[in-house]
């Protein structure tokens, strides 16, 4: 069956293969994820395999504050890494959760600390639709302790220049590609330990 232009020009933009064209959006997703925006941020923080000592079981994700990364616990001594954006200020939280929701393209309902903050945000109380404008990115892990929703997330970051930062109100931001990775490899009850920023 012969190939349309239409159909072959957008499988070559998709795919990056036009010199200065960056790939638009990955195959499946409703709104544009940039796989180039991957490069953009500091090697140290590029998404990888490796080698990772630790007593938590496979399925684990362990966030290190201080360092900005997440490990998500292959088991066998390995984890993938990911870099982070982490809460700025007083916003750094720590400790135990288990993720009982998970959202693609969620909608971001601001908390009454960000009205508060930003009374501005009263506009969005009913929620901001998933997509491009909207601050959780393309995936969102919802995180609670107990039935307690802790109103803190993994969720995408809208800025590569976030990631290996303290710029989040509390949340754990990834780039929207590692963000979409992790949500493929995670389940619903995966226990997250959040470690101190100064341990």
């Amino acid at each position: 069956m012969p190939i349309s232009r239409r159909a072959l020009l957008t499988s070559v933009l998709a795919s990056g293969l036009l010199p200065g064209r960056q790939a638009l959006a990955l195959s499946g997703e409703p709104f544009p994820v940039n796989e180039a925006e991957a490069k953009k941020i500091s090697y140290k923080f590029q998404r990888r395999d490796m080698a990772y000592e630790t007593q938590e079981p496979a399925g684990t994700l362990v966030v290190d504050t201080k360092h900005r990364f997440l490990y998500h616990v292959l088991g066998n001594g390995q984890a993938t890494r990911y870099g982070v954006a982490v809460g700025k200020g007083g916003n750094s939280w720590s400790g135990e959760a288990v993720i009982k929701r998970m959202a693609k393209w969620p909608v971001w309902v601001p908390t009454a600390d960000h009205l508060a903050r930003y009374p501005s945000l009263a506009k969005d109380i009913h929620g901001v639709p998933g997509g491009p404008g909207n601050p959780m990115g393309a995936r969102a892990l919802y995180l609670y302790q107990g039935e307690v929703d802790t109103v803190y997330r993994i969720h995408g970051a809208t800025k590569p220049s976030d990631i290996g930062r303290k710029m989040t109100a509390g949340c754990i931001g990834l780039l929207n590609i590692d963000v979409i990775h992790l949500y493929d490899r995670v389940e619903i009850g995966a226990r997250v330990v959040v470690l101190p920023a100064n341990g």
